[in-house]
């Protein structure tokens, strides 16, 4: 039996223009930020649909509708994620399974810190913040919410 899966495969790699982004680092980011979400929901949907219920969350990124210069593979690997898990959502409307998505925007962590010293950290979601967002959408009392692509961006 599988209840619940929530998919938090993904990456960053960017600060450069498109036109400057090599091909590894492009296909990178889709097979991160896109490929394991696909490699997951191809694997648990059936065990789910057998079911009949179930609910699936997938952590995107606001820059998957909020796109910023220098990070083009990145956002578009959001971007299609959200789509994926969108079009997904509506594969399986009246199964008994759920679909939503989170969209975090630059979380709070260690390696986030560091690489952005300068940052008003405050005001970036906390990883047990968004933790708390993925619990309910995947929760019993979030029963009524599918298809969802739901914001976590804190104050940022």
């Amino acid at each position: 039996r599988i209840d619940v899966l929530v998919n938090a495969v993904g990456g960053y790699a960017g600060g450069q223009p498109l036109w400057e982004t090599d091909s590894k680092t492009f296909d990178q980011m889709f097979a991160l930020n896109l490929r394991s979400g696909y490699v997951l929901c191809r694997a648990i949907v059936p065990v789910m649909l057998k079911q009949r219920s179930g609910a699936i969350l997938n952590v995107s990124s606001r820059m998957a509708f909020d796109h910023a210069a220098g990070a083009a593979a990145y956002a578009a690997s959001k971007a299609a994620a959200v789509a994926m898990i969108d079009s997904l959502a509506a594969d399986l409307k009246g199964t008994g399974i759920r679909v939503n998505s989170v969209l975090p925007s630059i979380i709070d962590t260690d390696a986030n810190r560091k690489a952005m010293p300068k940052a008003d950290f405050t005001k970036w979601p906390k990883p047990e913040e968004i933790a708390r967002v993925i619990l309910f959408l995947c929760s019993e009392e979030a029963r009524l919410i599918h298809g969802a692509a739901v914001p976590v961006y804190g104050t940022v």
